[in-house]
C-alpha cells in the first residue's frame, strides 16, 4: 500500500509540473483576472523545510507573479469592497500571519527589493515579549525531549508517538496542537504545562531563538516600505473556543497596542488558525476592523463578505503554487468536492 501511495504521489505530481510546463493553469488565470488573490503565509527559511519556505522558493514565487499579476495591499482590496466594487484587475496581495522574525530576516529583503507591498498580521503580546505562540511550546518541547516513546493524555485523548528525527517530534507537536485547538482556551495553558512536564522538558518563560518574533522597530521599518501591519489578537486563542469577555479584550487591546505604536487607525484582522463563527464576526465588527481574512481556500470579488475574505495558501512547491494561485484548485473543488486538506498545509497554520 505505501508503495502504491508513493508512486500515486508521483504520477500526480509529474501531471502538474507537465500542466505547469504546457501553460495549462493559464485560462483558470484569465477567467479568475477580475478576482482578487490574497496569499497566505507563515514562516520563512533559508532552505524548505515542511512548515515553512525557504527565501528562494519566496523569490521564485514572487517572480512568477509579479509577471502575471499586479502587487496590491491588502487595504486597497478592502478598500474596493467596501465600496461595492471588484477589487483591481489581476491584483494579489501577500500577507504574513503571527509576526515571526523571519518575516522581517528573510522575507522584507525580497519583498523590499522588488517593492512589494503586503500586509503583516501580528500578536501583540508575542511581539512585546510577554508571550509565546501558544503552539509552538508543544512543538519546543517535543524538540527538546529525549527520544523514545511516549503516551500523553489530552482530557479525553491518550496519545501515543514516539519522538525520533524533526519530523517525527513536529508531528506529534502538531498532533496535540489540533486537540487543543478544539478545547475551551482557559484549559490549553495548563495542559500545555502538564505535557511538557511529562515530557521532561522546562518550557522558558519566553520564545526562544527559532520562535521569537519581530520587534516594533522591525515594525516601523517594514510600515515605511509598504509592509502594513495589522492585528492578530493579543496571545493568539482559538476565538471560537474563549467567552465574550476574552473575546473583546483580544480583539480590542490588540488594536489599541497597534494603534498607539504606528499612530495611524488599523482596521484589518486575521483570525487565528482561520477560525470564525457568527459570534467572533459580529464582535469583529464591534471593534471596528473592516475587513478579516479567513483560512478558507479561494479567491475574493466583490460579493465576498468583507469580515471573511477567502485566502490561498502559499504552496513551497511551485507546481502546487501555480495551481491554487491560477484558481484551477477551487474549480476542481466545486466539480469533485473538498477532499482532504493537505498535512502540511494544516501544520502550517499558527
Amino acid at each position: 500500500m505505501a508503495l502504491f501511495l508513493k508512486k500515486s504521489k508521483r504520477m500526480k505530481r509529474a501531471v502538474l509540473n507537465l500542466m505547469r510546463i504546457t501553460g495549462a493553469f493559464a485560462p483558470f488565470r484569465l477567467v479568475n483576472r477580475n478576482r482578487a488573490l490574497i496569499l497566505t503565509y507563515h514562516r520563512f527559511r533559508r532552505v524548505d523545510e515542511r512548515d515553512a519556505i525557504s527565501s528562494e522558493a519566496f523569490e521564485a514565487q514572487l517572480e512568477y507573479l509579479a509577471a502575471r499579476y499586479h502587487f496590491v495591499p491588502l487595504s486597497l482590496i478592502s478598500d474596493h469592497l467596501a465600496r461595492g466594487l471588484d477589487p483591481p484587475a489581476r491584483s494579489v496581495a501577500i500577507t504574513i500571519d503571527d509576526g515571526y522574525h523571519d518575516a522581517y530576516n528573510i522575507a522584507f529583503p525580497l519583498l523590499r527589493r522588488y517593492r512589494i507591498p503586503a500586509t503583516i498580521f501580528v500578536v501583540t503580546d508575542f511581539i512585546d515579549r510577554k508571550a509565546w505562540l501558544w503552539t509552538d511550546k508543544l512543538r519546543f518541547a517535543t524538540l527538546q525531549a529525549a527520544g523514545g516513546s511516549y503516551d500523553v493524555k489530552v482530557q479525553n485523548w491518550t496519545l501515543w508517538f514516539r519522538l525520533r528525527d524533526r519530523r517525527s517530534r513536529l508531528d506529534a507537536a502538531a498532533r496535540v496542537n489540533t486537540i487543543l485547538k478544539s478545547l475551551p482556551g482557559h484549559l490549553v495553558p495548563g495542559i500545555i504545562d502538564q505535557i511538557a512536564a511529562r515530557l521532561g522538558v522546562q518550557l522558558p518563560e519566553l520564545p526562544t531563538e527559532e520562535w521569537s518574533p519581530v520587534s516594533w522597530d522591525n515594525i516601523r521599518e517594514m510600515e515605511a516600505a509598504g509592509v502594513e501591519s495589522a492585528s492578530q489578537t493579543v496571545t493568539n486563542p482559538i476565538l471560537t473556543n474563549i467567552s465574550n469577555e476574552e473575546l473583546e479584550r483580544e480583539l480590542h487591546h490588540s488594536r489599541m497596542r497597534l494603534e498607539s505604536v504606528l499612530a495611524r487607525p488599523v482596521d484589518l484582522f486575521c483570525y487565528p488558525n482561520g477560525n470564525y463563527d457568527a459570534r467572533v464576526k459580529r464582535a469583529v465588527a464591534r471593534a471596528g476592523y473592516r475587513c478579516a481574512v479567513t483560512c478558507d481556500p479561494g479567491l475574493v470579488d466583490n460579493r465576498s463578505e468583507a469580515l471573511a475574505l477567502l485566502r490561498v495558501h502559499a504552496d513551497r512547491d511551485l507546481a502546487r503554487f501555480i495551481q491554487g494561485t491560477s484558481g484551477f484548485e477551487q474549480w476542481k473543488r466545486r466539480i469533485w468536492g473538498p477532499g482532504l486538506e493537505p498535512a502540511d498545509r494544516i501544520a502550517a497554520r499558527g
